[in-house]
């Protein structure tokens, strides 16, 4: 188990922990919450010994094997699969144990590596790792590309994909769901109710908190409370305990109060005096309760509308894509004022491509938009944060889009505005590189609302938003007198504020019949059939390649086709003879292996056999492979034959 006992942490003057204890045992799952810059960041760091505390003690089992998302983005040629299996530490740990006995020539230590690797599924490593590329979105096209040829979001599901392949005894996983929509949310979801070791997670998703963990830890000014359950039972007992503590204050002070009342009254009075210097310990003695604070919860709105066009926006015939090749084709819709619309749909189908061509971001391929008169946009999209200008403050950039966008403002109301946002003092200058995350969305947020319109297009709004934000966007949009077109994998923000889904698919967009527990069937319901469709046509493949090995094919020719189809056969019947015994000797080599490292795993195996194991199987993949390059050689000659 993990046991943190009075610990105190800091980083730089902050306090980020102090004097506080938890205990958490094997197995669980558990839920790390806490507002943005509470400190959840430094405690993984703690256990991961990047930190070391100040004060108290951390017993860890010395044993266990940690995993967790690293933060930096892969910079290497190396194919996307072999990136993923070196998170496999124990595999590695047992090729590298191979590769120093070979080195060494020592035969028993061969042995016990190859042993390692069986144990530590080497053979069933690479299909393993594929597969998690695949849950997480990539295509199978994809598996072997180099990481560097993948965009930023893209390389932080390799790194996810690189965490979930480590067999770890405690997995640490840090907003893992940031760049994911929600098909590979689901996927993970479902693959981390599997995982028996012990995890703890931080996420701002309420939902997903709830479907995979069953204990949470709440960081709240520098202490620790572990409740039991998901973050919905979390937030029903912190309610409860945060009652009774105010009451147990209320009464605490009550009692304060009488006991000075009586020192007051009778400390001058001899007759009084034993009594009144027993209640003045008494007073002394007690230990303070303190008043319920809580953190103020942040609070917005998006302001009236200026007009309501309706309808706000119709599509005819319109196709959307990248130079020139549509993605989505052929959209007959319109958009109604007042609409409230999550747009769903599985990764690289469409989403974002219909929402920036809507937004102007991207040109039209073809069709036509038809906007309202008065029509005023407000999108807000992923990459919004990546092109603020780090070096300017909160005020300047509201100066400026006061002043190129509108509607105008003094300073003064700027920053009166800004502090509704939580910018207030020497925030509004500081430069924005230096804000968190959050700080930088709720700037983006700030933004938008200044803007006045009358529709939104949000593009995965809730990326960098802790779940405070995340239920003041929620309240903010339903209050939103405009229309709402809403892309996001936070499914408690799509069930609260859309009453309608668009599902992109296939190059299509139609209205989704049904909510949102019915698109995650539907999701579960197509990743079966797609896996099954994959399956079936490897399965094809390889047949067609055997039969295109095994029979000579022959050109067709209306003249000679018999005699050119007897030439053929007698060319290609040495090559298919010595492809079968090639064939067998693969299979005969691949049990010999599998009996050796049978032997070598029980008991009674003597030094010398061992070594004699190990330099059998070493000769035993030579052999393999040079078998395995002699049968690629025959397929490759007989179909060169039968391509004529």
């Amino acid at each position: 188990m993990i046991v943190l006992k009075n610990i105190t942490l800091r980083r730089g003057t902050k306090v980020v922990l102090q004097d506080t204890s938890v205990t958490l045992q094997p197995g669980e799952k558990i839920g790390l919450v806490g507002r943005n810059g509470a400190g959840k960041s430094s405690l993984f760091s703690l256990l991961t010994n990047r930190l070391q505390s100040d004060g108290g003690d951390l017993a860890f089992p010395p044993r266990w094997r940690v995993s967790e998302v690293a933060q930096s983005m892969p910079e290497t040629d190396q194919p996307a699969t072999d990136f993923v299996l070196e998170g496999d530490t124990r595999l590695m740990e047992a090729n590298a144990a191979l590769v120093a006995a070979e080195e060494a020539d020592d035969g028993n230590a061969m042995a016990e590596a190859h042993q390692a690797i069986a144990e530590a599924g080497g053979f069933e490593a690479r299909p393993k790792a594929q597969a998690l590329l695949m849950g997480l979105g990539f295509r199978i096209d994809q598996v072997d590309d180099p990481v560097d040829s993948f965009s930023g979001g893209w390389r932080m599901r390799l790194q996810l994909a690189r965490a979930l392949m480590c067999p770890a005894d405690l997995m640490l996983l840090d907003e893992p769901t940031n760049h994911l929509d929600l098909d590979a949310l689901v996927w993970l979801e479902a693959w981390l109710q599997r995982y028996e070791g012990t995890m703890i997670v931080i996420s701002h998703d309420r939902e997903f908190l709830d479907a995979i963990t069953r204990v949470t830890v709440h960081l709240d000014e520098t202490k620790l409370t572990r409740y039991t359950g998901n973050y919905t039972a979390f937030e029903e007992m912190r309610a409860e305990r945060m009652l009774q503590a105010q009451a147990n204050f209320a009464k605490q002070q009550e009692r304060m109060a009488h006991l000075q009342k009586f020192i007051d009254r009778f400390k001058a009075k001899a007759s009084k005096a034993k009594q009144a210097q027993s209640r003045v310990k008494a007073l002394a003695r007690m230990e303070k309760l303190g008043p319920v604070l809580t953190s103020s919860d942040f609070q917005f709105e998006f302001r009236e509308p200026q007009s309501l066009p309706n309808p706000m926006l119709a599509f005819s015939m319109m196709n959307c894509g990248y130079g020139g090749v549509p993605i989505v084709r052929d959209i007959n819709r319109s958009v109604l004022a007042g609409q409230r619309i999550g747009i769903l749909g599985a990764n690289g189908q469409g989403k974002s491509t219909l929402v920036k061509t809507i937004a102007k971001d991207i040109p039209l391929i073809s069709g036509e938009v038809t906007e309202g008169k008065g029509l005023s946009i407000g999108y807000f999209a992923q990459q919004e944060l990546d092109v603020l200008q780090l070096d300017d403050g909160p005020l300047m950039h509201m100066v400026r889009l006061a002043r190129d966008v509108g509607p105008p403002g003094r300073e003064q109301e700027l920053r009166d505005f800004l502090g509704s946002f939580r910018f207030v003092g020497e925030m509004v200058t500081q430069s924005v590189g230096s804000l968190s995350g959050g700080e930088k969305a709720r700037l983006v947020l700030a933004m938008l609302v200044w803007q006045r319109p009358n529709l939104l297009l949000m593009d995965e709004p809730t990326n960098h938003l802790d779940l405070t934000t995340r239920e003041a966007l929620s309240m903010a949009l339903n209050e939103f007198e405009g229309t709402v077109m809403l892309v996001s994998h936070d499914r408690a923000l799509l069930r609260e504020v859309c009453d309608e889904f668009w599902l992109v698919s296939g190059g299509k967009v139609e209205p989704f019949d049904g909510d949102l527990d019915d698109y995650q069937k539907w999701l579960l319901e197509t990743s079966k059939e797609m896996a099954k469709a994959a399956k079936e046509a490897g399965s094809a493949k390889v047949k067609a390649q055997r039969a295109a090995a095994a029979a000579p094919a022959v050109k067709e020719d209306r003249k000679s086709g018999a005699q050119q189809r007897q030439k053929l056969a007698e060319q290609a019947k040495p090559l298919k003879t010595e492809l079968a015994t090639v064939e067998r000797r693969i299979e005969t080599l691949s049990q010999e292996k599998a009996n050796i490292e049978s032997a070598a795993a029980g008991a009674g195996v003597s030094p010398a056999q061992r070594v004699e194991q190990g330099k059998r199987l070493k000769q035993i993949e030579t052999d393999t492979s040079a078998a395995e390059a002699r049968w690629l050689e025959l397929t490759e000659a007989l179909d060169a034959l039968a391509a004529g």
